[in-house]
């Protein structure tokens, strides 16, 4: 870091937690979207593990059931309008 002496590197927050290891009974269902919009941004992506904090496991049933959810019509694949 010596080539810009102004520059300071950031450091990293606190790790993140996976909501469904936290509490076990909490279930990623389709049938429940005010969870599953939590983890869906407002054009309609899925949110990446990095950022919603998800281990693995719990990320790839999230995104089942987002998508599981579309088919069903409770969520929208993407924002109405222009």
């Amino acid at each position: 870091m010596a080539m810009f002496p102004g520059k300071r590197r950031r450091g990293f927050g606190r790790r993140k937690v996976c909501r469904f290891c936290a509490e076990p009974n909490l279930v990623a269902d389709y049938k429940d979207p005010q969870l599953l919009k939590y983890f869906v941004t407002e054009r309609g992506k899925i949110i990446p593990r990095r950022i919603s904090g998800n281990c693995a496991r719990h990320q790839r049933r999230v995104a089942l059931a987002i998508k599981r959810a579309r088919m069903v019509a409770l969520i929208p694949f993407t924002v109405t309008g222009k």
